[in-house]
């Protein structure tokens, strides 16, 4: 029903505020419910079905527009306090999950193993852009958990491996059957900042570039 339909039939009374002439109002709502209830013919308590539905509509619709409102201020409140709190990880190290990681002049590359159940034979690839293994590393049995290793360089053939980045990859049999498995590496946090869309929080880390907040497994 028209909200001027409702004003010339005397129902309800001209908005003294600016309001738009297609909303209405709480207090609107409850004249409008109490004018029909006293003028509703007993007789027939069918007609008002289409009024009451269309009044039915009006809570539901306002209702799911203040629910909607507070979710988003409730939302973006706890977006800003997880920003506040993450950027006390700036120059902390962190494992994160990843398929690669960067070895520095003089430096090694650390990280571990995440087994979901205990595996044998476990090794660790590390791998040239190219997909040439250089060195593998045998962790031998692992129970679940984190198994960690560190590569400082050396390559399979007793030479050393420029600066650079590199692949990642584990392996290791899992009731008797070889599966790969999933390899973290450590990385020094440069930055925190808001993910896009202001949801979910982005960690740039050195070597490794952006990844999301919820891929670190574990802070050093």
């Amino acid at each position: 029903m028209n909200v001027d339909r409702l004003q010339e039939l005397g129902l309800i009374r001209p908005r003294k505020t600016q309001t738009p002439n297609n909303e209405l109002g709480q207090d609107d709502f409850l004249k409008l419910m109490t004018t029909q209830m006293t003028r509703q013919n007993p007789l027939k308590p069918m007609e008002n079905t289409e009024f009451l539905t269309q009044m039915a509509q009006f809570g539901t619709v306002s209702g799911i527009q203040a629910l909607q409102k507070s979710f988003s201020d409730f939302a973006n409140a706890i977006g800003s306090d997880q920003t506040l709190q993450a950027a006390n990880l700036v120059g902390r190290r962190v494992l994160v999950q990843g398929e690669r990681a960067t070895l520095a002049s003089g430096g090694e590359i650390q990280g571990a193993v995440k087994l979901d159940k205990p595996a044998t034979a476990v090794v660790v690839k590390i791998m040239d852009t190219d997909g040439t293994t250089l060195r593998t590393l045998e962790l031998g049995p692992q129970d679940t958990g984190l198994a960690p290793f560190t590569w400082n360089g050396l390559k399979d053939d007793g030479t050393y491996a420029d600066p650079g980045t590199y692949r990642i990859q584990a392996e290791g049999m899992v009731n008797g059957e070889n599966q790969a498995l999933n390899a973290l590496v450590t990385a020094t946090v440069e930055s925190v900042s808001s993910a896009k869309g202001g949801y979910g929080l982005t960690v740039d880390l050195e070597g490794l570039g952006s990844v999301d907040f919820k891929n670190i497994e574990q802070i050093l």
